[in-house]
């Protein structure tokens, strides 16, 4: 069995729809977009160049056909076995279709479309919302991820900025992404952590680096340092505690950054008293960065005290903005279970203490690659509009009475530069203007290959 066939890459009910539009249509328009209005940029378009290269770029085969036949008829369906074969034969297997898009980083408003697809052959004019499952799905996930990852460097930029010397060379690696096991699968992982990376350069997501590498060209995309488990430190015994923190010294403190999760038992007093007295000098005389991680209590309180104990004990320097930077042998992450507001409150915490942003970073799992979904910014892709035979366009849209959340757009999309941003029009309104919505794919075919680099200088 072929569990990458792209034929049964889709949804049940989408293996009937080939007999259900009008006889004369020869061609579907479809768009994407996150639905509802806003007033700002929200939304980061990412991902859809890795579905064209990993899913789209593979045709699809007379031995496909066969498979999907015998599922789909089992299954309780019609199955259009006479288009599949038509796409082998005529088009090698390729999905005729035109894909056109935004330039992946592009920040958007809801309601902006961000792709388009129409079919370029008349016989499968079925074929577009036919890939609505696998498309949209390669969309909303990916762009989510980066969406959000955005919103925290929004959260945390102002503030170290405001206290820090240097936020340009900080900010890349105050969000560190910790989420590859809360995710479901190792292809998610990948994604969802390529996502991150568009704006953030810390992770231990380690598939998220290859997919960034493998479908933009980054040869590395993000970094990660030595860091401390629980099993690793509590293996020594409580008792020797303290010499499970001096391995770490010793193995990892000449070398840069290091991270040691310090609340096995007691994370007061690890500050306190292990970290701050009985091994302080060696920290110290290593000359790395001992990055200290507090992983229970209160996740605002906790790891503001824990900055407040490493101040007392290895003293701070005052910087060019006036506010207190520890010394540069000790450092913070707080990574469990923190959340945006989290972030935000502990960083305006340190702030009433007098501390810079910087003496802090901050690690999201699950939170940053898996507590989303489509509905976190309404993704959806419609048909727009419909041509027939005669080669005219007809609008195609909905207006449900009950929800006008999810009224659709009518007639072919562009999108258009204007005062507010990014808006769309009616293509067939352009009037000599720029359509931001460049074509990506035709015909098996990738048109534009968008570097890893692009995509970050876009989504600032």
């Amino acid at each position: 069995m072929n569990l990458t066939n792209l034929i049964l890459n889709t949804d049940s009910y989408k293996f009937s729809h080939y007999l259900q539009y009008p006889p004369e249509t020869c061609a579907i328009s479809s768009y994407v977009e996150a639905r509802g209005h806003s007033d700002h940029a929200e939304v980061v378009f990412f991902g859809l160049q890795m579905f064209l290269k990993e899913y789209m770029s593979k045709p699809v085969t007379l031995a496909d056909i066969d498979e999907a036949e015998a599922i789909v008829t089992a299954h309780g369906l019609p199955f259009n076995r006479e288009g599949w074969t038509h796409i082998v034969k005529k088009h090698g297997g390729f999905l005729p279709l035109l894909i056109e898009a935004l330039p992946e980083g592009t920040l958007v408003r809801r309601g902006v479309p961000v792709v388009q697809v129409v079919n370029t052959d008349p016989a499968c004019f079925w074929l577009t919302s036919y890939i609505e499952t696998a498309l949209l799905r390669a969309i909303w996930y990916p762009s989510t991820v980066a969406s959000n990852s955005r919103k925290v460097k929004q959260i945390i930029q102002p503030i170290l900025e405001k206290t820090c010397d240097d936020p340009a060379a900080v900010l890349p690696f105050r969000l560190h992404d910790f989420g590859s096991r809360g995710t479901t699968s190792l292809e998610q992982a990948g994604i969802g952590g390529a996502a991150h990376l568009v704006n953030f350069m810390g992770t231990d997501t380690v598939t998220g680096v290859l997919y960034a590498r493998r479908y933009y060209g980054a040869e590395m995309a993000g970094f990660s340092i030595p860091a401390s488990e629980h099993s690793t430190m509590t293996s020594w015994g409580q008792e020797r505690e303290a010499e499970a923190y001096a391995n770490m010294i010793d193995r990892f403190g000449g070398k840069g950054l290091y991270a040691v999760v310090s609340d096995s038992y007691d994370i007061s007093n690890a500050v306190s008293e292990i970290w701050g007295k009985q091994l302080k000098d060696r920290v110290q005389a290593a000359g790395g960065t001992l990055v200290v991680r507090p992983d229970s209590g209160d996740p605002v309180e906790t790891p503001v005290q824990v900055v407040r104990q490493l101040a007392y004990a290895f003293g701070t320097h005052l910087n060019a903005k006036g506010y207190k930077v520890l010394d540069d042998s000790v450092r913070v992450i707080q990574g469990d279970g923190i959340s945006p507001a989290d972030i935000g409150l502990i960083l305006g915490r340190l702030e009433a203490f007098g501390f810079s942003a910087e003496n802090i970073a901050f690690g999201m799992g699950a939170g940053l690659l898996q507590r989303v979904n489509r509905d976190t910014y309404s993704f959806a892709m419609k048909a727009n509009a419909r041509q027939d035979t005669a080669g005219v366009w007809h609008d195609v849209f909905k207006r449900p009475a009950t929800m006008n959340l999810k009224a659709s757009k009518a007639g072919r999309q562009a999108v258009v530069e204007s005062y507010i941003g990014l808006e769309a029009v009616r293509a067939d309104q352009l009037a000599g203007r720029a359509n931001f919505l460049q074509p990506v794919w035709r015909d098996g075919r990738l048109l534009v290959d968008w570097s890893f680099e692009e995509v970050r200088a876009r989504a600032v």
